[in-house]
């Protein structure tokens, strides 16, 4: 199995340039076959699109096997211990749940996750949304992850999650995320671990103490709707907070500075309408094609439950794959000769970057929210944004994004 595959020689996730552009290896790896074993991470690539999408639905795969066999079972090492707040916290989560638990959890969320809870929010976001960027355009610009992209999806989960104002943990919460999520990279030091475990107990505490604020005196915040879920355990709402602020910020902090990265490079913008208003559609239509185009989650892995059979190739059950998002949105079996191309008037456009199946993306209709809130503001306030330095990747590949995006408006 640990064979060399010439296909995948260049899929380095550990090189600076491999992260700052991995599209010309994902093209050879979909030229050179559907499965490539890569030895350094002990996975099975899957690059294209048609492969990713049905093994997104397949339920011989899974986020986790614990539901179905023990670590010795399925010939895998148990957690370290010294790692449990951690995992404790993300095994809890809808992200990593499988089975009948999934399926128990995802119903009871959604029902504080309504539709209704997004609409209610839309004045709130585009509020902030437009403040940020006003405070950018005063300065005459600066770091727009800094001061727009990052902000705003965090003061949204705080609101939805009714985090007061005045609590200081407010300012903790992206850099609990941040070490949360450093976790979710391929083979994380026991550096990145020690602080992934700092960031669950600090985090579950804060949560834990805030929870009992609300059992005293509930809201109209979505803390107070998963109290009133009786089946929810206070470990399965602690995770659920968690996730939804790790989970419900990183795609639009990523897709709105590359985005902004490819559009300024470029030199290009949506061709949003006349006037100073953009049209809703098209810029819906653009943010979708920014979704697609430069993927903010490039991997998503999945535990093999069953032997499952690629074109010849038999992967078997307990080995791990990497389903490569960043592939399958690039891939011209099903984006056509144009796969590689900005195209921001794409119509057909399905896109994976929000997953498929059982794990689709919960917070989905929200990241659309903000992000379409936050490019139409940049585009009528700041028309003249312009690129002040050519930026730095961060050294992540899994979560992929620049360390700072600087701006002149």
């Amino acid at each position: 199995m640990d064979a060399p595959d010439a296909a995948h020689a260049d899929f380095d996730p550990w090189s600076p340039e491999f992260v700052a552009d991995p599209y010309p290896a994902y093209a050879r790896l979909r030229a050179g076959g559907r499965a490539h074993w890569h030895g350094p991470t002990h996975q099975w690539l899957i690059p294209h699109y048609e492969d990713v999408s049905a093994l997104l639905r397949d339920r011989r795969l899974g986020r986790t096997y614990t539901h179905r066999f023990t670590h010795e079972e399925f010939g895998r090492e148990a957690p370290d211990a010294a790692h449990e707040p951690f995992h404790t916290l993300n095994d809890h989560g809808l992200l990593d749940l499988e089975g009948a638990d999934h399926t128990r959890i995802r119903r009871l969320v959604s029902k504080a996750f309504t539709p209704r809870t997004v609409e209610d929010l839309a004045p709130t976001v585009r509020r902030l949304a437009r403040d940020l960027v006003a405070g950018l355009v005063a300065d005459g610009g600066g770091d727009l992850l800094a001061t727009v992209a990052e902000p705003l999806p965090v003061a949204v989960i705080a609101e939805m999650l009714g985090i007061p104002a005045q609590d200081e943990e407010r300012a903790r919460l992206r850099p609990w995320s941040a070490d949360i999520c450093g976790m979710f990279e391929l083979n994380p030091s026991e550096e990145t671990a020690r602080r992934a475990v700092r960031a669950s107990v600090e985090f579950s505490d804060y949560l834990r103490e805030l929870l009992a604020r609300r059992r005293k005196a509930p809201g109209d915040d979505l803390i107070s709707g998963l109290l009133a879920v009786p089946e929810l355990t206070e470990q399965e709402m602690i995770s659920t907070c968690v996730l939804l602020l790790n989970a419900g910020h990183e795609a639009t902090v990523n897709t709105t500075v590359n985005g902004w990265w490819t559009l300024l490079s470029r030199g290009v913008r949506p061709d949003v309408g006349p006037g100073p208003e953009p049209d809703p559609g098209k810029l819906s239509t653009a943010v979708e094609e920014l979704l697609r185009y430069d993927t903010p989650l490039q991997m998503f892995e999945r535990w093999v439950l069953d032997d499952i059979d690629l074109g010849g190739v038999v992967i078997p059950r307990g080995s791990e794959v990497a389903l490569l998002f960043g592939s399958a949105n690039r891939d011209p079996a099903r984006f056509g000769p144009t796969a590689g191309t900005l195209d921001l008037t794409r119509a057909d456009n399905p896109h994976i970057t929000f997953g498929a199946g059982i794990h689709y993306c919960l917070g989905a209709p929200l990241a659309r929210l903000e992000l379409t809130a936050v490019f139409a503001e940049l585009l009528k306030q700041a028309p003249g944004l312009r690129l002040a330095a050519e930026p730095e990747w961060k050294p992540g590949y899994v979560i992929r994004g620049f360390k700072e995006l600087l701006v002149e408006v």
